[in-house]
This record gives C-alpha cells, structure tokens and sequence, in this order.
C-alpha cells in the first residue's frame, strides 16, 4: 500500500509541478507568478525546520554527523548551481558566437535551442532525485511523506515556468514543450520507485535522507526563490509577499495536521 501511495505521490509532485507552471506561465494565472514563489519559500522552509529536520533528529543518528550532512548537502546544492550556472554560460558564450558569425542572423533565429536538451536531461536527474526524497519522506512517516511531496511540487513550480520558457524559445510549438517537460517530471515516480527499494532497505540511513531532503529545501528557498523576491516593491505588493509567504508555512502546518492525532 506504501508503495502504491508514493507512486501517487511521486507522479502528482511531478507531473502536477508541470501542469501548475504552465498555467501560471500560459494562462490567466500568469500575473500570481511572484505569489507563487513566496508560498514555495514558505512551503520548502516550513517543511525543512519543521518536519524534515525533527524527524531526522528523533532518531538514534549522532546529531553533529547529522549537522554535517546538512552542511555538506548546502554545500553540494551550492556546487551543482555553479555548475549549470557555468553550462548555460558556455552554451550562450557558443550561441553568441554563432550569432555573430551569420550575415544576417536570420539562420540563428530559427535554429533549435541548444538548451532544450540540456534543460529536459537536467530536470529529469532533478526529479528522479525528488522522488527519492518523497519515498524517503513516506518511509518514515506517510503524514511527513504527503508534506514532501507538496513541498516538492511547490519549488519545482518556478523551476518549471523557466523551463517551459527555454523550450519555447526553440520551438513556437507550446503543447510539444508542455509535453516534453511533463515527461522529464514523470521521472520523479522512476525515483519514488528506486528510493522506496533504496530507503526500506537501509532504514538506518533513514535521518541522512531526510537530512539531505532539508539542505535542498532550504538551499532552494534561501538561494533561488526569497533573492528573486528581495526587490524594492510598494507597501501593498510587499505585504502581499509576507502573506504568501505565511501562507505557505501554513499551508504545510495545515497538512501536517491532517490525519495526525495530535
């Protein structure tokens, strides 16, 4: 039955993530986009300090190897956006080059996008990596599982709306780049499936899991999401941005009620 709910779980978080992007990207939703990055800010820190992490620590793991790992997933995270930082960076320097090689430039306006295939290999290693951290999250608790799995599904929202951009860019075929990005996000159910057989066989490496679930949670809510949030903006819009925000941690506290005893 565990099995069959992180499945669920796993193809709503990924797929679902998709679906919310577009139409924030393509439909009437489009102008709630800076709403929908401070209510995964406040999704991804809520579920990080206020579940992931305890639940990590309620167990019998030593606390500073714990910390280390958290420090070590911060690290990684960090490491890995220099990385695709660098790559992007290399194929716009190539681009350019390209560019300014042809006599009218007429031929690079209707070349492929050469990120497309960058940015659908890249989501899908994501995903497949969000599915282990949901299975992980539902091995040690289905109520914690459920948080993770909105949480993931929050984060990957914004992520997406860049992504479907990128692929639109190569092509003016929007339900091609709608499907495209939908089938890198399936792949966080093949990660659910590796990660339940992964985690229900190696229960004491259990804390690790959530723990490196936390640093990325927090390393995406302090790096990517709150910085785009920090501009100088009207009272109103301001206010508007605590609320999500709020909203967001409530919206996890509220799930992490359902269904618990207490």
């Amino acid at each position: 039955m565990k099995f069959l709910t992180i499945l669920a779980a796993t193809m709503a978080a990924g797929i679902g993530s998709v679906w919310l992007a577009a139409a924030l990207s393509f439909g009437v939703l489009a102008r709630y986009t800076q709403h929908m990055l401070s209510l995964a800010a406040g999704a991804l820190l809520a579920t990080a300090f206020m579940h992931l992490l305890p639940e990590a620590f309620e167990g019998k793991a030593d606390a500073h190897a714990l910390f280390t790992t958290l420090l070590v997933g911060l690290v990684f995270f960090f490491l890995l956006d220099k990385a695709e930082l660098w790559h992007h960076g290399h194929e716009h320097h190539h681009e350019d080059a390209v560019d300014h090689g042809a006599h009218a430039g007429h031929a690079h306006q209707h070349a492929p996008q050469p990120g497309s295939w960058a940015v659908l290999t890249g989501d899908s290693l994501h995903a497949f990596g969000d599915g282990i951290l949901i299975a992980s999250a539902f091995v040690a608790d289905t109520r914690l599982g459920w948080i993770t799995a909105v949480a993931v599904l929050a984060h990957e929202v914004p992520h997406h709306m860049g992504d479907l951009v990128v692929l639109r860019g190569g092509s003016p075929n929007q339900r091609m780049a709608l499907v495209k990005v939908s089938m890198a996000g399936a792949v966080t159910a093949l990660g659910g499936v590796v990660g339940y057989v992964l985690v229900d066989a190696l229960q004491d490496f259990l804390p690790y899991f959530l723990v490196v679930a936390s640093s990325s949670f927090v390393y995406v809510a302090l790096a990517d999401l709150i910085p785009q949030l920090q501009r100088q903006l009207a009272a109103r819009e301001t206010v508007a941005q605590i609320i999500w925000l709020v909203l967001g941690i409530a919206l996890v506290t509220f799930i992490s009620g359902w269904g618990h005893p207490h």
